[in-house]
């Protein structure tokens, strides 16, 4: 009896326990399952589109400017400076005086011939007029032949005297007019070599002044020997442009034309020296700069360009992000065939109109639904990425 009692209390206290158990136990896996996995937000990005248009190719080198002529301004004579007519730095066309050397000891000389000359010229006077008279007495008898003769040689004497008279004139205006030192090309000065007051000679190493040529200048580049079929190529078929750029690439300087490629490679470097020349007319280019030169060898053909910062580097190679019509991340690789002025040619993987992802990649995922941005957030999601890639 007792222990039927024992039983019949026991077993419903066994049944709480167990059920008990099996709530705390199958608890939690129940509310885990009731409660979805939450959808990802949206990733804010700036997007750009595919644009399809003519695209110039270019040759990417780096030259030197090197003036169109350079030359140094020396005296032919030796004598005192007495006056510089040019400032330092002064653009000057040729002929342009820029300096005076002392004339008087010249004009002197060429007083000095000028005197000689009229001297002889009045002796000749005499000769000819007494070869007059002695022709006369002669055909009358009264004159020897001798007599006539030696008169005939006195006038061709004292002819080749005033002849050597006037080439000592003409030597002696040279000599005079080397007294004002000019440009002999049209440039810009440089820095003044010899001060007033000092005495100038022909032998003088540094000069008076350097005069450079810079308008047009010329710019020699060196591109690899491997470009160098494609470069006679297209020169066969007309001049190539060829354009300066800074050396941050963001000034274009100026806008030339392909003058040549150097007869030989530079087996050292693999590579082949081009010279081209540019106008100039703004200054921009200046003797000894180092610029970046971009030889116009081709125009591409409906080309497909993106911005530049859409390409993205991975392990295998270039990609960018491109937003499907449902709104969401694909990774899509590209090949790129130049990257000029902040766009980027496609070769393959893009076409056109296509909608890409240009700033925001850093947060994103194969298939990452995206929100675009547009107008003041797009600018402003521009400017806090161009801040953070300035920070080292």
């Amino acid at each position: 009896m007792n222990r039927k009692i024992i039983l019949l209390v026991a077993l419903p206290t066994v049944a709480l326990a167990v059920a008990a158990a099996l709530y705390f136990w199958l608890a939690p896996g129940f509310e885990e399952a009731a409660v979805a996995p939450a959808a990802p937000p949206p990733v804010p990005v700036v997007a750009g589109v595919v644009k399809s248009h003519d695209v110039p190719l270019y040759l990417r080198g780096v030259g030197t400017v090197i003036a169109y002529n350079t030359d140094v301004v020396r005296s032919q004579i030796t004598g005192e400076l007495t006056q510089i007519t040019f400032t330092e730095g002064q653009t000057v066309k040729a002929g342009d005086q820029l300096a005076q050397i002392d004339p008087r000891p010249y004009q002197a000389q060429l007083d000095q011939m000028t005197a000689n000359r009229t001297r002889d010229q009045a002796q000749l006077d005499n000769a000819i007029a007494n070869l007059g008279r002695y022709t006369e007495l002669l055909s009358k008898g009264y004159a020897t032949p001798q007599l006539s003769d030696t008169q005939k040689a006195q006038v061709a004497q004292l002819q080749s005297a005033i002849k050597a008279d006037e080439a000592m004139i003409e030597q002696a205006e040279v000599q005079l007019g080397y007294t004002r030192l000019t440009s002999p090309i049209s440039g810009v000065t440089g820095v003044r070599q010899i001060d007033v007051g000092n005495i100038i000679h022909p032998t003088d190493a540094n000069g008076l002044v350097v005069v450079t040529q810079i308008e047009p200048i010329s710019l020699i580049f060196t591109l690899p020997e491997s470009d160098l079929p494609q470069i006679q190529t297209q020169m066969a078929k007309g001049s190539l442009t060829v354009l300066a750029y800074s050396q941050d690439d963001k000034i274009k300087l100026d806008v030339g034309k392909l003058l040549l490629a150097n007869n030989q490679i530079v087996q050292t470097t693999g590579t082949v020296q081009l010279k081209a020349t540019f106008p100039n007319t703004a200054h921009l280019l200046w003797p000894g700069q180092l610029v970046n030169a971009r030889l116009l060898i081709d125009t591409r053909k409906d080309g497909l360009t993106i911005a530049a910062p859409a390409v993205q580097q991975g392990q295998t190679g270039s990609y960018v992000y491109v937003i499907s019509p449902e709104g969401k991340a694909e990774v899509r690789p590209v090949t790129v065939a130049q990257i000029s002025e902040g766009q980027a040619l496609i070769d393959t993987g893009l076409k056109a109109n296509e909608s890409v992802v240009i700033d925001g990649q850093y947060r994103l995922r194969q298939g990452s639904p995206v929100q675009v941005l547009h107008g003041k957030a797009a600018q402003e999601a521009d400017l806090q990425s161009a801040v953070e890639k300035a920070i080292p």
